[in-house]
């Protein structure tokens, strides 16, 4: 089972706007062993009728998730720095989970793909 304090990132490419939830009890089993780049159905987090691409997500670790590493392991994988700025061109080392989605993810990103009925609710910025 995943951990406890799984949450879900979504974003709406329209709008720009993302939100958050965590996800239940009953739906944690739905996000094992999915791999990144995957549709997957809104009705398995209580949104009907939207689809969802995962897109990303770190582990409890605060390591990212990586396409280029398959299944669950963590590993040191080759970077490169942005084409801008002084460090251009330089390789670096960076530690990456793989891009399967395992009990140790306790976050995942996803983008709407298909839109429901149902607006989607958004976190408000607070103002001071």
């Amino acid at each position: 089972m995943l951990s406890e304090s799984m949450k879900i990132v979504y974003s709406d490419p329209k709008t720009g706007k993302s939100g958050q939830m965590e996800v239940k009890e009953d739906a944690d089993a739905f996000f094992l062993n999915r791999k990144l780049g995957e549709i997957i159905d809104g009705a398995a987090i209580g949104l009907s009728g939207y689809k969802f691409k995962i897109s990303g997500g770190s582990d409890n670790s605060g390591f990212p998730m990586d396409r280029s590493i398959q299944g669950y392991l963590k590993a040191r994988a080759m970077k490169t720095v942005p084409v801008s700025g002084r460090r251009k061109g330089i390789h670096t080392r960076a530690t990456v989970r793989g891009n399967t989605i395992s009990a140790e993810t306790t976050q995942i990103n996803l983008v709407v793909t298909e839109y429901g009925e149902k607006p989607l609710e958004y976190a408000e910025k607070k103002k001071e």
